[in-house]
């Protein structure tokens, strides 16, 4: 038995509409790996803030090492020993390793000092960085490192991760898991939130189950499988998506030798990237973060204008126009980052749906908005991907990420496109969630739509896609048929071989 590090007892949470926590009670152990699991909108984010300090309990205590435990803010929290390596980094990209870690200490030494501090304590954890690195240039895993090693560098008591390896390679997530183990054995407890319940399996001992913001159950996840553990946070049996055979119409957007610089100075150029995409088609384009994926979908919405022989429509040269235009054609996507660009965080639900629904749905006349339209539309997005909110007033910002990330691919699949373009789309949900939205792009493939998954998830990519193509600094391997495809041809694509034969009608 561990002896208790953090009790929580009896911790509730109300905001308007919703209860996030209700009486929520259980222990971790020093030193312990312990699992913190539930759908969208369970009560998971709510209940962390509250034990970092950023949000204060309506109801019940909280003790660390036997004494009182009550932050009023972070920085209480993390001179109590408490600390916190967020979803989303909070880094500066044109500020260095060292600058950045110094903006996140209460108390920071002189920088010739910091930078010493860092490369020890990074050398010491298997995390190596170069504390006078920008940012900027750092691929996704190094930049979770500067934020782990800026926790270390505070000697923390508990650890809390929210889904740390959801921009990590595989091998990144391995480097990862032997530092956590190796905290876990100096006596650091760590509380880790993901959505993968295979890693949870492969991690953590023990795990505490939220659903509807209350304790449904506290397991051993190395006694469970993965789907035990999903239909325990969802109180449901799961379906894994229906794939149908479908014959593959004609090609509804090409894409030929386009090479494009990015519009962000830490950004990645594409380079002579060249596919097309029939209807009916689901194409899964994978890479490591970094790699191109966000260029490549702003060039296809239209964000980033490419010379206009290059992209092409249904016959026609889309490249000089803009989104709402590609939209009024019958090509809409769906960005990475929900929040501040797929949805606009302080508008409502509504307004957010009016953005990219306005055209397709006819929701404007003669200048004026039709709000009733709005607000209906709005509505069935929220009905049919079961997005957890009390109504279509509340703004962006207060969703879960999960219930947002729901909303915003279920606005796009709901304007009945000819073309879909998702970067990430099951970033950050539940199983369930994530099982509904595969499941939603199929059946808009089905209906004769063309679709292309951008994500760095291959099982994902796997369980949905026809067709298969890698990013690699701004470089796209050959499509290739994704039937038969093996891990090892994935890694080589992701890797940067351009030279595999494509099986695949349509490539290049």
């Amino acid at each position: 038995m561990r002896k208790p590090l953090l009790c929580l007892e009896g911790l509730t949470k109300a905001y308007p509409g919703v209860l996030a926590n209700d009486d929520v009670s259980f222990e971790i152990g020093e030193g312990q790996v312990h699992a913190l699991l539930g759908e969208n909108g369970a009560g998971k984010s709510t209940l962390v803030k509250m034990i970092y300090g950023l949000v204060k309990p309506d109801k019940g205590q909280m003790t660390l090492r036997g004494q009182s435990y009550a932050p009023g803010q972070p920085s209480e929290a993390r001179l109590k020993g408490v600390a916190m390596v967020f979803q989303h980094f909070s880094l500066f990209d044109a500020l260095d390793v060292a600058e950045n870690v110094a903006l996140g200490m209460e108390n920071p030494p002189a920088m010739r000092d910091l930078a010493r501090r860092i490369r020890e304590v990074s050398e010491e954890y298997g995390l190596p960085l170069d504390p006078s690195r920008l940012v900027g240039d750092l691929s996704a895993g190094e930049r979770q490192r500067v934020e782990i090693v800026r926790c270390l560098l505070q000697d923390p008591k508990l650890l809390i991760m929210d889904e740390p390896t959801s921009v990590l390679t595989p091998q990144e997530v391995e480097v990862l898991f032997k530092t956590l183990r190796q905290l876990s054995a100096e006596g650091t407890a760590i509380l880790y939130i993901s959505h993968k319940l295979d890693e949870i399996r492969a991690l953590c001992d023990e795990a505490t189950i939220l659903r509807g913001g209350r304790k449904v159950a506290t397991c051993d996840p190395r006694e469970k499988t993965a789907r035990e553990l999903a239909e325990l946070m969802v109180g449901q049996v799961l379906t894994p998506p229906e794939r149908e055979e479908r014959p593959m119409g004609d090609v509804v957007l090409q894409v030929e030798n386009l090479s494009l610089a990015s519009n962000n100075p830490f950004g990645t150029s594409l380079k002579d990237i060249s596919f097309s995409l029939r209807a009916g088609e689901v194409l899964g384009i994978a890479g490591v973060a970094g790699n191109g994926q966000d260029e490549l979908l702003l060039m296809l919405s239209g964000e980033l204008l490419a010379p206009s022989a290059q992209v092409q429509l249904k016959g026609q040269s889309i490249g000089h126009l803009g989104p709402n235009a590609r939209r009024t054609l019958g090509l809409v996507a769906a960005p990475e980052e929900r929040l501040g660009h797929a949805a606009a965080p302080d508008m409502s639900l509504t307004e957010n749906a009016l953005l990219s629904g306005a055209e397709r749905k006819g929701l404007t006349r003669f200048g004026f908005i039709d709000w009733r339209a709005t607000g209906e539309f709005a509505r069935d997005i929220i009905a049919r991907f079961d997005v957890r909110t009390p109504g279509p007033h509340v703004l962006a910002r207060a969703l879960s990420g999960g219930n947002l990330q729901k909303f915003v691919i279920g606005r796009e699949i709901e304007l009945n496109p000819d073309v879909i373009i998702v970067n990430q789309p099951t970033w950050g949900v539940d199983a369930a969630a994530a099982a509904f939205i595969r499941q939603a792009l199929l059946d808009l493939a089905n209906k004769g739509a063309a679709v292309l998954v951008i994500s760095q998830d291959l099982d994902e990519l796997l369980e949905v896609a026809d067709s298969f193509a890698a990013l690699n600094e701004g470089r796209l391997t050959p499509v290739r048929s994704a039937k038969g495809l093996s891990v090892d041809e994935i890694g080589l694509m992701m890797g940067g071989a351009h030279d595999m034969h494509p099986a695949h009608e349509g490539a290049a």
